[in-house]
């Protein structure tokens, strides 16, 4: 049998038993029963045991267990199942944790898969590009990606980047011939489109000839299977520090242990707790607390609207101080309606058009021809310009569909960002007509003469003033203008973009994308956070600014520019003049690039939004690229790091708030950590440093690092988001987390910790009864680290933001207040935790001093903190 390539559209539709109409939903299953879903086979994944076992190859968890079982040897097997619960149950964390993030990104792109326009039921419809089935006919235009091979059946100037599977990174041109050869490479089978290719300019339908692993990418997966888990920078710069961290916690145990052993105390109980205090000291945990709490972050994230591709641009939003935002969509509406139109010099409110007029309903009619919108059913497929000309039909009842049947497209050369334009040719009995429309500025050039209700005439001087002037006064009240032209050409003539010439002028066509009612409030927001809203469409100068003074981007006209005055500057001056510009208009994909570079010179985190393939280089280029989840384009969504589900401003606004709440609460869950440690640490130096016994039991230190590390922080991970988060400056990426300042602090709580701890040690040591005191000391210590992750969720007051606005630290904090409480009160448990029968006097004494540094910091933070607002 003949290969695909070999065989004319008409015998492969034959083959695989479709017709024009596409298949119907029986054909469907079946296909599906047989063929099976589109999409890769996944390399296999760790299974759930394998990552429970594999959290015990940790040097830290390493050393336990060697202490656990030099324990059991010496007869201690309390101290041996107590640490080896610890570590159970530490590797449980690290399993669930692991598990949940797994499940997250699945979710993610759950959220993400592309889809498809298909011709099912003899209907175009858009499908999960997992529904795709063998004999599907496929419909393709720019930005798509492919998620199929196929067969072309229509090639409209379609151009594929096909690099994934061949290496070049050039668009190849692709035609529906049959190709007679045999043995033929994928790079020269142009009748011919496969699975990771995108479509960059042009259109074209294709009947689908493999799926799946059936797909040549899926015969080399492995191609694919790139992605590899990364650790974020805030996640390489958290384990950095803690190397650095357990380097300096060993060198102290070690002289802890040598001290231990100078004063007589046994080898086994002095490396016992050497160990003990090292575990405890170090919070372990800390990379998993970061990795739980961006997983929950961006599960919040994407149920408003903002999918987070790329983890580290979690990091990034906390840090960005310009927001260059395409217009369309994104401030306004996205939601295009005609407002009035001009044609006979002379201009017509939407609703008094009269198609009983010829040069009235003509340029209705030319703008249904030259559109590649629908509307069926209230479901709206196509660009929103075109959309709205569909309506504007509608309104006079002119079905798109019927028109277009009536004047069958016979050529086209699609619209393109560079050019401004689209031109389709009809044929209509013996004559063909060639359309075009796009911007006025581009089309009144290409004019010759001018449709008037006594016939055409050769356009004036006269007429091209009242055109300019019309268009002028449109774009001042915030209209989107297009002009449509025509021109009579032979039926065999064919076209190209040299052809665009000698056109008849018909009208304008002005339509209205209001702001969204939420723009002017998220911009507001934007300017109080310190961040510069800036906005960069293709749309005209004057349109930009209407739209940008009412929802207070733009305060003067002079902060308003057009794409060919960037392109007069070098890319010094564009430095120098890019923080005093608000508004690019009519601006290029290179001008983006460039835009954005000189921002990022200046030293600034820039978000830009994009939804066409060639917006795909600048959403690379920025800090965090922002595609458009509704109107993007495949190839948009896959060079962003943030996907918007509903082509909303106000949702980038939010997301770079959720992005400073959880870079605040990551940094406030590592001060909970550090401090609470380091509160152990000066505990113990205190007590060897003056000869006193132990403060802690090994399996005390064992219990604090298990109860009052993991879950009150990943509980202060959690934080809502504070309503004060975008009243600050943007944050200086360049600031390391671990600052002096954040050091200083860090010390300074550790010490009230620390305070608290020894004096309550000493109050037991009073009693004469060392076991006391060491119980006093752990308790004290759980106590207070306990209370110590109210203090942790903010730098303001918990007065402030609310006592019981995060009932996660609430959680936290019971449990390990019951866990600690059982512990003390159970015989079965005093015994194996080493802790002795405390009085109620003795009860309040450590209640009392447990919630000492709390006190001291909500003093501080009420009497400073709060006062510099």
């Amino acid at each position: 049998m003949l290969e695909y390539h070999q065989q004319s559209s008409l015998e492969i539709m034959k083959r695989l038993d479709v017709t024009n109409q596409g298949l119907n939903d029986y054909d469907v299953q079946n296909r599906k029963k047989i063929y099976g879903s589109n999409k890769l086979v996944e390399g296999k994944r760790t299974s759930t045991f394998a990552v429970f076992f594999g959290q015990f190859k940790d040097l830290l968890v390493i050393i336990l267990i060697i202490a656990a079982f030099i324990s059991f040897l010496l007869g201690e097997v309390g101290s041996t199942i107590v640490i080896m619960i610890v570590v159970i149950l530490n590797a449980i964390l690290g399993t669930v944790q692991h598990v949940k993030a797994e499940q997250s990104l699945d979710n993610l792109k759950a959220l993400t898969t592309p889809v498809a326009k298909v011709m099912r039921n003899n209907q175009i419809v858009e499908i999960s590009s997992e529904d795709i089935v063998v004999g599907d006919l496929l419909y393709l235009v720019a930005g798509d990606y492919i998620n199929a091979d196929g067969r072309l059946l229509e090639s409209h100037n379609l151009h594929i980047n096909e690099s994934s599977l061949t290496g070049e990174s050039f668009a190849v041109a692709k035609s529906t011939e049959p190709i007679n050869e045999n043995h033929v490479s994928i790079g020269d089978k142009k009748n011919m489109v496969f699975t990771g290719g995108f479509v960059t300019t042009g259109r074209g339908t294709i009947i689908v000839t493999a799926i799946g692993m059936e797909t040549e990418i899926g015969k080399i997966a492995n191609l694919l299977d790139t992605a590899k888990e990364k650790k974020t920078p805030l996640q390489v710069s958290l384990d950095h520090f803690g190397e650095n961290l357990a380097l300096g916690i060993t060198m102290i145990c070690v002289a802890i242990f040598t001290i231990d052993l100078f004063r007589g105390r046994e080898l086994v109980e002095s490396f016992m707790f050497a160990v003990s205090l090292a575990v405890a000291a170090i919070p372990e945990a800390l990379s998993s607390i970061v990795t739980i709490v961006l997983a929950f972050g961006t599960q919040k994230m994407a149920k408003e609207n903002a999918i987070i591709r790329k983890l580290y641009a979690v990091e990034s939003l906390g840090s960005v101080s310009v927001i260059c935002s395409d217009k369309t969509g994104t401030l306004t509406e996205n939601k295009m309606t005609v407002q009035q139109v001009y044609t006979d010099q002379k201009v017509i409110p939407k609703d008094q058009l009269n198609t009983e007029i010829a040069i009235e309903k003509n340029l209705i009619l030319m703008a249904l021809l030259c559109n590649d919108a629908l509307e069926r059913d209230n479901i709206e497929i196509g660009d929103p310009t075109e959309i709205a000309l569909v309506k504007l039909g509608k309104q006079y009842g002119l079905d798109e569909l019927i028109v277009r049947s009536n004047n069958p497209r016979v050529a086209e050369i699609p619209f393109d960002s560079d050019r401004k334009l689209m031109t389709t040719v009809h044929r209509s009995n013996l004559q063909s007509m060639m359309i075009t429309k796009g911007a006025v500025d581009v089309l009144l050039p290409k004019i010759a003469k001018i449709e008037t209700s006594t016939g055409v005439r050769t356009i004036t001087e006269e007429h091209r003033n009242k055109i300019e002037e019309v268009n002028r006064d449109f774009s001042m009240n915030g209209l989107r203008v297009i002009a449509i032209a025509y021109k009579d050409i032979q039926v065999h003539q064919s076209i190209d973009a040299w052809g665009e010439r000698d056109l008849i002028f018909v009208g304008l066509i002005a339509m209205m994308d209001p702001p969204r009612k939420e723009s002017k409030a998220s911009v507001e927001s934007c300017i109080k956070a310190g961040i510069k809203p800036v906005m960069i469409t293709g749309d005209h100068k004057i349109t930009a600014t209407a739209i940008a003074k009412q929802i207070g981007i733009l305060n003067d006209p002079s902060e308003a520019i057009e794409g060919y005055e960037i392109e007069g500057l070098t890319d010094q001056q564009l430095q120098e003049k890019v923080q005093d510009i608000s508004v690019y208009a009519r601006v290029t994909p290179e001008h983006k690039i460039r835009i954005v570079k000189a921002w990022q010179e200046k030293g600034h985190v820039v978000a830009m939004t994009g939804d066409g393939v060639n917006d795909g280089p600048a959403l690379k280029q920025a800090d965090i690229g922002v595609a458009m989840g509704i109107t993007g384009t495949e190839v948009a969504k896959d060079a962003s790091s943030m996907i918007l589900t509903d082509d909303n401003f106000s949702t980038i606004v939010k997301a770079i708030s959720n992005g400073r709440s959880l870079y605040t609460n990551i940094k406030n869950a590592i001060l909970f950590l550090l401090s609470g440690n380091t509160g152990a640490i000066f505990v113990v130096l205190y007590a060897t440093v003056l000869g006193l016994p132990v403060p802690f039991a090994p399996v005390h230190l064992l219990f604090i690092n298990l109860l009052t590390d993991s879950l009150p922080a990943i509980a202060i991970g959690l934080e809502p988001n504070n309503k004060n988060t975008m009243k600050d400056k943007p944050r200086d990426i360049q600031t390391p987390l671990l600052n002096k300042k954040f050091t200083i602090q860090v010390m300074l709580e550790g010490l009230l910790i620390a305070i608290s701890t020894i004096i309550a040690f000493r109050i037991g040591l009073q009693t004469g009864d060392t076991l006391t005191a060491t119980t006093m000391a752990f308790t004290t210590l759980c106590l207070s680290r306990l209370v110590h992750g109210f203090n942790s969720r903010s730098k303001e007051s918990i007065f402030t933001i609310g006592v019981f606005s995060n009932k996660y630290t609430w959680l936290a904090f019971l449990i390990g207040f019951l866990c600690l409480h059982l512990v003390l009160f159970i015989p079965s448990l005093t015994g194996v935790f080493e802790v002795a029968t405390l009085s109620g006097v003795q009860l309040v004494i450590i209640y009392s001093l447990s919630c000492m540094p709390f006190l001291v910091n909500q003093w501080y933070k009420l009497l400073f903190v709060r006062s510099t607002k």
